[in-house]
């Protein structure tokens, strides 16, 4: 139950901070906010204030931002209506609610990396058999100070050092023993693994684990900042290169994408690990948010952007008729991806659990 209360709280963060995004982009370039709603369907709680309905409903899975005028068939030609805004005015209410959802995910990276958070320390924890780590002589329990003079500290360095040298390539490791440092060379295997796209790599191997040794790891707030803004953009560049071979047939979606049960059972595993998981959690989640809201979809912000940049073009606005056509195509497109990562989640998550239970 507090899992669900969690993923709840998580949820509305991400829907409130979006939402707010288009909220005050609105009231400041002067056009009137109806409904400021979290969630859909019945009302549950709604209040109104300064000429907006603040509403909570029934189903927490999104939320809306009701502006006047933003219906070619309610627009009435008033002053304080959306489509009365110029071109520019609609693309920065349209575009502040992906941003917010980009300066939420920074600042809990930033939160995150100033407040430290748990890495593996390059100290063995295990051999593998046919690597040049037991060939050389490694114990568990040694740990690695440096690859060829250069110092490291954590597994994640260790790894991505290694991982770019080749095969039939050797290392000179320096090696803490007990309290006595020595040096050794390590020869490199090759293996072939998949990165975080599904691409075969040939990386270069040592044959070890690492051991159950953590330690916190903090930076200043300068820096901690910087790394937000480079873990952020890293993972919009990861993120559209997945969706490109997602697109292309090069990557299961039905392994890659996950919908809110998908998203339940991933807070489940954060909450477990403590609140720098969750915060961490709501930084990928929050900017893949933002990436998704992009995408040129009708009915997403990224179709309205889209719309937008056509409108600039023709010097006009679609018809009527042409924008409920594609609404409803928009519409059509989000239900159906909906339906396909809910279904794909109940299968990766209790698929094993409903085929037990037809056969008995």
């Amino acid at each position: 139950m507090a899992t669900f209360f969690i993923f709840l709280f998580i949820l509305s963060i991400l829907i409130i901070v979006h939402e707010f995004g288009h909220f005050i982009t609105a009231k400041r370039v002067g056009v009137k906010v109806e409904n400021f709603s979290l969630g859909f369907g019945p009302e549950l709680l709604k209040k109104k204030k300064n000429g907006t309905q603040y509403t909570i409903s029934a189903i927490p899975l999104g939320g809306y931002v009701k502006l006047a005028g933003d219906d070619l068939e309610d627009y009435k030609g008033q002053k304080f209506e959306y489509y009365s805004k110029s071109v520019w005015d609609r693309f920065q209410i349209v575009f502040f609610g992906p941003l917010l959802n980009y300066i939420l995910g920074i600042l809990c990276f930033w939160i995150v990396l100033f407040s430290g958070y748990p890495m593996f320390t390059t100290k063995v924890g295990g051999l593998i058999e046919g690597f040049g780590a037991k060939k050389a002589g490694l114990e568990v329990g040694d740990k690695i100070l440096a690859v060829d003079g250069k110092k490291v500290v954590y597994w994640e360095d260790l790894q991505k050092i290694i991982q770019s040298k080749g095969a039939s390539t050797q290392v000179i490791l320096s090696i803490l023993r007990g309290n006595k440092e020595f040096t050794v060379g390590v020869s490199i295997k090759e293996k072939q693994l998949d990165d975080q796209l599904g691409q075969k790599r040939n990386v270069g191997l040592l044959g070890i684990t690492p051991f159950d040794e953590i330690v916190q790891v903090r930076y200043g707030p300068l820096k901690a900042f910087g790394l937000g803004i480079q873990k952020t953009w890293e993972l919009t560049v990861l993120t559209y290169k997945a969706l490109w071979r997602m697109i292309t047939g090069k990557m299961s979606i039905r392994e890659s994408v996950a919908g809110p049960l998908g998203i339940y059972y991933i807070t489940s595993k954060a909450a477990s690990l403590g609140v720098t998981a969750l915060i961490h959690l709501i930084a990928i989640l929050s900017i893949s948010l933002a990436i998704f809201n992009l995408l040129p979809l009708p009915v997403l912000d990224g179709g309205h952007i889209l719309l937008l940049i056509i409108e600039k073009i023709r010097k006009k606005a679609l018809s009527i008729q042409a924008e409920r056509i594609v609404t409803q195509i928009g519409l059509a497109i989000i239900i159906t991806m909906g339906i396909f990562v809910t279904y794909n989640d109940i299968l990766r998550l209790f698929g094993d659990k409903i085929m037990k239970f037809f056969n008995g």
